[in-house]
């Protein structure tokens, strides 16, 4: 069933604001996904916060102009499917994968800022760490010094002969002791 012209403006609508809204776009050819895998990449694309969409080209190709993507809109040929989200890395990872798994998902090419890339630098690109791995491996490298330097303070206070927790139980326990040796 065609489309009306309110329903191809709202859709034209709607794809400019996720372009808007968006780090990067990556453009996908799916020549011949059945509708299990088109869901599964769906699924997979979602539990990341990626936004995956099949729409026309001709209503992409409007809702492209004036955004920071309009370089790729002559890239849109075939069936295209348009995947947007906030985190690059991210995005180009899952859609990389998806690719590798199943050879019927054809990665186009990509823009994410002022670099336009083709099959091969997305799939480069995908290799980089998410924002996520970045923060953890950051917070690691800042609490390492401080777990060293509690390694090392508790090293010294064994050394010492007690640890700082069980120092203040057996003071106490040695004064009761000479007590109860003049009791036998």
């Amino acid at each position: 069933m065609p489309m009306t012209r309110n329903e191809k403006t709202a859709e034209v609508a709607a794809i400019q604001e996720k372009f808007k809204s968006a780090e990067i776009l990556l453009l996908t050819q799916n020549k011949g996904l059945n509708a299990k895998a088109t869901n599964d990449l769906r699924v997979a694309t979602r539990a990341v916060g990626v936004d995956y969409r099949v729409t026309k080209n001709s209503l992409a190709k409007i809702a492209i102009k004036g955004t920071s993507f309009e370089a790729l809109a002559d890239q849109m040929k075939g069936p295209t499917a348009f995947v947007t989200g906030s985190d690059p890395v991210a995005t180009a990872k899952v859609i990389s994968e998806f690719a590798k798994k199943n050879d019927k998902l054809v990665i186009i090419g990509a823009k994410f800022g002022d670099m336009i890339m083709d099959a091969d630098k997305v799939k480069q690109f995908a290799t980089l760490p998410t924002l996520d791995e970045i923060r953890s491996q950051l917070i690691g490298l800042v609490m390492a010094p401080a777990q060293q330097i509690a390694a090392v303070v508790m090293a010294y206070s064994e050394k010492d002969g007690a640890t700082t927790a069980e120092a203040p139980a057996e003071a106490p326990a040695q004064e009761s002791a000479p007590e109860a040796a003049p009791a036998e």
